[in-house]
């Protein structure tokens, strides 16, 4: 199991010693959500705190935008270093276009769905992407009580993976902990991102490795 601990949970008055716990621990991403109160009721951090964040994290970046119009902002992701550029279905009018342009600039292209939003909304591309995200809670906020509807839209987006000649992997991020993990691995996820649990346990490399091995 892949774990993207989630910097939303961070410190945010000391942001670089977090950074340097995931960089020694065995977090494989470091993944960002950006938000812009007007997709979801909330406002985290923008492009000058992600390219600060570039310059100390040596984990790959996991971008996760949880904005309206996220196309228009490919080249700045881009340039903040991201590894993978992960925007919302909801949130894209022309999702074909969005992707193959995330690609076009050098990023692995993501796709994420909310909680109601239906694996089926998938079909037309899933052989374009090299991720999907699948939100476990309602997207905003940290903290937030995890789905168990979560566990079989994973066993469905595992079956149309499994039907598709493309095979990306499957994310989860909301109410990850050392209880959800077991059940998430079983049901098919392969990247768990988790924040408060992580960023809140007395040894947060540990709580990384015990969700690495759920």
């Amino acid at each position: 199991m892949k774990i993207a601990p989630s910097l939303l949970s961070a410190d945010f008055g000391n942001l670089q010693h977090d950074i340097e716990m995931v960089n020694r621990s065995q977090a494989d991403y470091l993944h960002l959500d950006v938000m812009d109160g007007v997709f979801v009721p909330n406002i985290s951090f923008g492009f000058p705190v992600m390219k600060a964040v570039q310059k100390h994290s040596v984990k790959p970046l996991d971008v996760h935008l949880m904005i309206v119009n996220p196309q228009n902002y490919i080249g700045q992701v881009r340039d903040c270093g991201a590894e993978i550029m992960n925007v919302h279905q909801e949130a894209c009018t022309h999702l074909h276009r969005t992707v193959q342009a995330i690609r076009a600039a050098g990023m692995r292209p993501a796709v994420t769905l909310n909680p109601a939003t239906p694996v089926v909304m998938l079909e037309d591309i899933i052989e374009e992407v090299d991720m999907i995200l699948l939100m476990s809670v309602n997207p905003g906020f940290g903290g937030q009580t995890f789905i168990t509807q979560t566990i079989a839209k994973i066993r469905r987006l595992r079956r149309l993976i499994d039907s598709s000649s493309n095979k990306p992997l499957i994310e989860i991020d909301g109410g990850v902990n050392d209880r959800t993990a077991p059940l998430l691995r079983e049901a098919g996820a392969d990247i768990l991102v988790a924040g408060s649990y992580v960023f809140s346990a007395p040894d947060p490399c540990q709580a990384i490795l015990s969700l690495k091995n759920a």
